[in-house]
């Protein structure tokens, strides 16, 4: 089934931050077949925030997966800025991920041997960026987390740690950061300032956005919302 593309308003070139024709992706076992992602097409524009709803199970997450590179699709393209992921190899596509993609997910994947600061910079280390450590200051600053640093992941309660992920995606000023309920660990004031952090990065820094999420306070600042339901995409507005 093909869906509705979103528009490009606010897209200040024709190569957009992230562009996906006629994904499909489907998962087989031995009694049965699930059809996660039903022939999506999507378009974000730079600056914008994207949002996609929909229940447990309507294929949110894998098609996030595969808008991020980390899965590939059966069929169907996805291009991050221009760039085809489906035919880059896998040294390839792991550079584009480090440098011009950030993650948050609900898996937090914090490095439990290294400190809230290690884990915050350690994309940029592995890329071999230099960090402003005045950036991690700041940014560690406006998630409330400045003293929390140099304590290790198993030191810090949930919503701390989700900060720090969400610090870690922030830091190296990716084109795109795809999100997976990055409101979920927090408290309704934690949440709220992760929402201003949010618009302030795609507005100031023309971000790009891609979140799921079953927030509604997330869902109504969205500039584009879609509702996924059986790897069906719908744009609502």
């Amino acid at each position: 089934m093909t869906t509705s593309t979103a528009p490009t308003a606010g897209a200040t070139s024709t190569v957009l931050p992230v562009e996906a024709e006629g994904l499909s992706l489907t998962f087989h076992s031995t009694d049965t077949t699930v059809v996660a992602v039903d022939d999506v097409s999507l378009s974000v524009g730079r600056g914008q925030i994207a949002v996609i709803v929909g229940p447990s199970g309507s294929g949110k997450s894998s098609l996030l997966q595969l808008l991020a590179g980390l899965d590939t699709p059966d069929r169907g393209s996805v291009r991050i800025g221009g760039t085809e992921l489906t035919t880059l190899r896998d040294r390839a596509l792991t550079a584009l991920r480090r440098t011009r993609i950030g993650f948050v997910f609900q898996a937090f994947h914090l490095l439990p041997t290294m400190t809230a600061r290690q884990n915050i910079v350690l994309p940029m280390r592995l890329a071999g960026t230099p960090v402003n450590e005045h950036d991690v200051d700041d940014l560690a600053r406006m998630l409330g987390i400045s003293n929390r640093l140099d304590h290790l992941p198993g030191q810090l309660s949930g919503g701390q740690q989700q900060r720090v992920a969400i610090a870690r995606a922030l830091l190296p000023q990716p084109e795109v950061i795809f999100a997976d309920e990055p409101t979920g660990a927090l408290d309704a004031e934690s949440g709220g300032e992760l929402l201003d952090m949010i618009r302030w990065a795609a507005r100031e820094r023309g971000q790009t956005f891609v979140i799921v999420t079953h927030d509604e306070k997330v869902a109504a600042m969205a500039d584009l919302q879609f509702r996924m339901d059986s790897g069906v995409l719908r744009r609502e507005r």
